[in-house]
């Protein structure tokens, strides 16, 4: 059994409340726009992975790829920080998931919250929403959820207060 935190669209901001929300987790996984310091906190605290978004600089890009693909238990694990969502990926994400064919699909970018099953490819999408201050959203929020085997299971959507 894996507990993952999963957030995205930090934008330089951490609040100090995300360390008690993980603090039961194994694993954080990023989706992107990390910004400055998050991934280093981060990285002290648990394992992270993640993926560079569109406002990281070149040192998050070189030590963050821009698409991951990994198993976590039994669960193939496809995450990208601008994808889309059911049905409206972009047309690189649509072609990666058919080529990668992951049970669990993760995105950040949109800053909207969405936990959304895909019928038609056979795929859980997430998308944590933003945790940071910087864009339009009006809520900072934040997913954990646990991978047991083949199930994803107990997820659970925090909300951290307003932007």
């Amino acid at each position: 059994m894996t507990r993952i935190g999963l957030i995205s669209d930090t934008h330089s901001y951490l609040d100090e409340a995300v360390f008690r929300h993980f603090e039961k987790c194994d694993e954080i996984w990023h989706a992107g726009d990390f910004g400055d310091g998050v991934a280093e906190k981060f990285k002290a605290f648990k394992k992270l992975k993640g993926v560079y978004g569109n406002i990281d600089d070149p040192v998050i890009r070189n030590e963050f790829p821009e698409q991951l693909v990994f198993m976590c238990e039994e669960v193939k694990v496809m995450m990208r920080h601008i994808g889309g969502s059911p049905p409206k990926y972009n047309p690189e994400t649509r072609k990666e998931l058919k080529l990668h064919q992951p049970q669990l699909f993760i995105s950040g970018h949109s800053h909207i919250l969405k936990v959304i099953y895909d019928d038609s490819i056979n795929c859980l999408h997430m998308n944590p929403g933003a945790a940071g201050k910087h864009g339009w959203h009006k809520m900072r929020t934040l997913i954990r959820f646990t991978i047991d085997g083949k199930n994803m299971k107990d997820c659970e959507v925090i909300e951290l207060g307003k932007r």
